[in-house]
C-alpha cells in the first residue's frame, strides 16, 4: 500500500498528465479527474489503496464549491428564484421518482431479471428512483462557473433544481432505512427531520447576516490577511459541520455560509481566498468518484450498463424539458436545462450505497447501476458542450432570441465607426471605457453577465449582452469598422479562441489583451496580440492609453490624460458595477467601491434637489461615503455634475462608493 506522500505524488502526476492530454482535445479537466480515479482505483490498477482518505478530502472540495456558489446567491436573489427552487426543483425530483417506480413495478418479474439482473420490489424501486432523480451538483456547478453560465436563464434554472435535490436528499436518507426495516413510522421521522431542517435554516438566514458582518469586521480590523483566510475556512467548515449535526448535508450548510457572507462587503475577497482550496480538493472528489467504477462490470455486462445509461439520461431529459415548458420556459432554455441535469449525481451514489447496506438492492443490480451513473458523469461534459447546438437546431425560439440579440448589438454598433471593441465589461473593461469616454473615443462593449449589462446599460454605458467568441456576434458589433479590439478578462484559453475569430474576420485589426500571468504573454503575442498588458487598475490605464493612440488621439494628449487620471488617484477607475464572475486581488482593509444606477421616478425624494443637497442628505443618512459620479438625462451622460445641477424625473443617477454607501443612497432616493 502506498504511503500518503506516495499516493499524493501518484495522483498529482497522473492528474497533470491527464488534464494536459484532455485539454489538447478540448475536453474539461473533470473528465481527466474521473479517468484518473477509474484507472488508478481499486478496480483497475489498484495503486490507490487509501481511497477513503481521497474521498474524504474530496467531500471537503464539494463543500468549498457550494460555499463559493453561495457567494453568488445572496438572500435577495434566492427569493427571486424560489419559483424555480421549490417549483421546478420539486417537480423534477417528484416526477423522476414516480416515473422510475412506475416503470420498474409494472415490469413482469422475468423482464426485471433480464434488465436488472435480479427481481426487486417497490421499496428498492423507490431507492433507485431517488438515486436517478439526483444530478451532479459538483460537476454541473463547476461547469456552470467555468463557462460563465451561472447567471444565464438556463443556469439559474439548473442551479435551482440542484439546490432542491440537495434538500430532497434529507428525507430520502431517512426513508430508505425505514423502508428496509419495515418501520411504519417513517412518515413521522421524515416530518421531524424536515421540521428540524426548516427551523435551522430560518434561524441561520434570519440572524446570520448581522452576526457574520460583525464577525468579519472584527477580523478585518486586525489587518492580517492570514487571519482573514483562516476565518473564511472556519466559517465554511463550521456551517458544514452544523448542518451535518442537524441531519442535513454539509454542502447545504456551506451554501448558507456563502449566502450570509454575500450580504457583506467582503464577498469578493472571500471568493478569491477560497478558490485554491476549492479547485484542488474538488479535483480529488472526482478522482474518488472515478475510483468506484469497476471496469470489469462495464465490459462483462456492457449491454445492461448501456441500458442503465441511456434510459435514465433520456428519461430525465424528457421530464425536465416537459416540466420546464410547463413552467413557461422557452424551448431553447428548456433543452439546455434538460441536458445539464440529465446525468447522475454524487448523492445518487450515497443513496445507492445506503440501499445496498440495508439489503434493499442485491449486488448484481448495484454494480451495473453504479457503473452506469459514473459513465453518465463521464459523458455529461461532452453532452453539455453540444447543448447550445441542439437548442438552436430544435428550437425556432432560440433562433429568434439569437437574432434579437444580434439585432440589439447591430443597432448599437451601426452608429459607430472607428470605435474600440471592449470584450469583457468587468472592472477592467469599465475602467478603460470611462477613460476613453473622457477623450470622446467611441466604444462598444460585449459581456456575458446579464446583471452587469443591465445595470451598466441603464446608466448609459455602451455595453450589450453578447458572446465575443462567436463570429456572428463580432460581425454584429462592427468588427470591420472598429479601430481596435481589447480583451479585458484574464482567461487565456478564451482570449486565444476570440483572437482566432478576430484574425479570421479582420486580420489587420489591432488586438490588445489583458493577462495576469507573465508566462502567457508570449503565447498571446504569438497568436497576434498587438500588445499584452497585465492586471487590473494599472492595466486598465495602460490599455486605455494604447487604445487612444490607435484611435488617433495625439500622444501629448494621451500623456496628459494618463497623468491626470493618476493625479486624481484613479477616480474614473475605482468604481464598477459588480457581476457574478468578478475577481479581486485588493487588500481586504481597502474595501471595494461600487457603482449603482438609480432611476428617479415621480415619488423620489431626490427630484427637485441639486447635487449639493443630495450630498448632504446622503452624509446625514449614512456614515459610509458615497457620491454622485454621473447623471444620465435624455440619453446624454454628464460625469461629475456641478453642485447646482437640479435632478429631474426620469434622470438616472450613478452613485459611486462602498456597498453600504450606495445601498443607503438608493434607499434615500426612494
Amino acid at each position: 500500500m502506498l504511503s500518503a506522500l506516495e499516493l499524493t505524488l501518484v495522483l498529482l502526476t497522473a492528474s497533470v498528465i491527464a488534464v494536459v492530454a484532455l485539454r489538447a482535445l478540448h475536453l474539461p479537466p473533470l473528465v481527466a479527474y474521473l479517468a484518473v480515479g477509474t484507472i488508478l482505483g481499486p478496480h483497475a490498477i489498484g495503486l490507490t489503496g487509501n481511497a477513503d482518505q481521497v474521498h474524504g478530502l474530496g467531500e471537503i472540495g464539494v463543500v468549498f464549491l457550494m460555499f463559493s456558489l453561495g457567494l453568488e446567491f445572496n438572500l435577495t436573489k434566492l427569493k427571486t428564484m424560489r419559483r424555480w427552487v421549490f417549483g421546478l426543483g420539486a417537480a423534477q425530483v417528484g416526477s423522476t421518482v414516480v416515473a422510475v417506480v412506475a416503470l420498474l413495478v409494472m415490469l413482469p418479474p422475468a423482464i426485471q431479471i433480464w434488465m436488472l439482473g435480479a427481481e426487486i420490489d417497490w421499496r428498492a424501486a423507490i431507492a433507485l428512483g431517488g438515486a436517478a432523480a439526483m444530478s451532479s451538483t459538483a460537476l454541473v456547478s463547476k461547469l456552470l462557473t467555468e463557462k460563465r453560465e451561472l447567471e444565464t436563464e438556463h443556469g439559474k434554472r439548473v442551479f435551482s433544481v440542484l439546490l432542491f435535490q440537495d434538500l430532497a436528499v434529507i428525507p430520502m436518507l431517512i426513508l430508505i432505512p425505514a423502508l428496509a426495516s419495515g418501520s411504519s413510522d417513517w412518515v413521522t421521522q421524515v416530518g421531524l427531520a424536515l421540521a428540524k431542517a426548516a427551523v435551522l435554516l430560518v434561524l441561520l438566514l434570519r440572524f446570520g447576516p448581522p452576526l457574520m458582518r460583525r464577525w468579519f469586521n472584527m477580523v478585518v480590523k486586525q489587518r492580517s490577511h492570514e487571519l482573514f483566510t483562516l476565518n473564511v475556512l472556519l466559517a465554511t467548515l463550521f456551517f458544514a459541520w452544523l448542518t451535518k449535526k442537524a441531519g442535513l448535508s454539509m454542502e447545504l450548510g456551506a451554501f448558507v455560509a456563502g449566502m450570509l457572507i454575500a450580504e457583506t462587503e467582503f464577498r469578493y475577497q472571500v471568493e478569491e481566498d477560497i478558490k485554491p482550496f476549492r479547485d484542488v480538493l474538488l479535483g480529488l472528489f472526482f478522482v474518488a468518484v472515478g475510483m468506484q467504477l469497476d471496469l470489469r462490470v462495464v465490459f462483462e455486462a456492457w449491454p445492461r450498463v448501456l441500458l442503465f445509461v441511456l434510459v435514465p439520461v433520456a428519461l430525465k431529459f424528457l421530464l425536465v424539458l416537459a416540466l420546464a415548458r410547463a413552467f413557461q420556459t422557452p424551448t431553447g432554455t428548456g433543452i439546455r436545462t434538460a441536458v445539464w441535469l440529465a446525468q447522475g449525481g454524487e448523492f445518487g451514489f450515497v443513496l445507492l450505497s445506503l440501499a445496498s447496506d440495508n439489503k434493499l438492492l442485491p449486488p448484481e443490480v448495484l454494480q451495473p447501476v453504479l457503473a452506469a451513473m459514473l459513465v453518465s458523469l463521464l459523458i455529461s461534459p461532452l453532452l453539455i458542450e453540444q447543448s447550445g447546438k441542439w437548442a438552436l437546431r430544435w428550437s425556432s425560439q432560440e433562433w429568434l432570441q439569437r437574432s434579437l440579440q444580434l439585432q440589439t448589438i447591430a443597432s448599437r454598433s451601426l452608429a459607430r465607426s472607428r470605435h474600440v471593441l471592449i470584450l469583457g465589461y468587468g472592472r477592467c473593461g469599465q475602467g478603460m471605457a470611462h477613460v476613453l469616454e473622457a477623450e470622446k473615443v467611441a466604444t462598444l462593449a460585449l459581456d456575458l453577465d446579464p446583471d452587469r449589462v443591465r445595470q451598466a446599460a441603464a446608466a448609459g454605458e455602451a455595453v450589450v449582452y453578447g458572446d465575443a467568441s462567436r463570429r456572428e456576434t463580432l460581425l454584429a458589433a462592427g468588427v470591420h469598422r472598429a479601430q481596435a479590439a481589447v480583451i479585458t478578462f484574464d482567461d487565456t484559453p478564451t482570449a486565444l479562441r476570440i483572437m482566432r475569430v478576430l484574425k479570421e474576420l479582420a486580420p489587420q485589426l489591432p488586438i490588445l489583451v489583458r493577462t495576469a500571468h507573465e508566462l502567457d504573454s508570449q503565447k498571446l503575442r504569438d497568436a497576434g496580440a498587438a500588445e499584452v498588458v497585465p492586471e487590473i487598475v494599472e492595466g486598465s490605464l495602460m490599455l486605455a492609453s494604447h487604445a487612444m493612440v490607435l484611435a488617433g488621439v495625439p500622444s501629448a494628449q494621451v500623456q496628459r490624460r494618463v497623468a491626470q487620471v493618476r493625479g486624481s488617484r484613479y477616480q474614473l477607475l475605482q468604481g464598477f458595477f459588480h457581476g457574478a464572475d468578478d475577481d479581486t486581488s485588493d487588500q481586504i482593509e481597502a474595501g471595494d467601491r461600487h457603482l449603482r444606477a438609480i432611476e428617479l421616478h415621480d415619488a423620489s425624494s431626490w427630484v427637485g434637489r441639486n447635487v449639493a443637497e443630495i450630498g448632504q442628505l446622503i452624509r446625514a443618512d449614512s456614515e459610509h461615503g458615497a457620491r454622485i459620479a454621473a447623471v444620465l438625462r435624455s440619453g446624454q451622460r454628464t460625469i461629475d455634475p456641478p453642485a447646482d445641477w437640479v435632478l429631474q424625473v426620469g434622470d438616472t443617477v450613478v452613485m459611486s462608493g462602498p456597498l453600504e454607501g450606495v445601498s443607503a443612497a438608493q434607499a434615500s432616493a426612494g
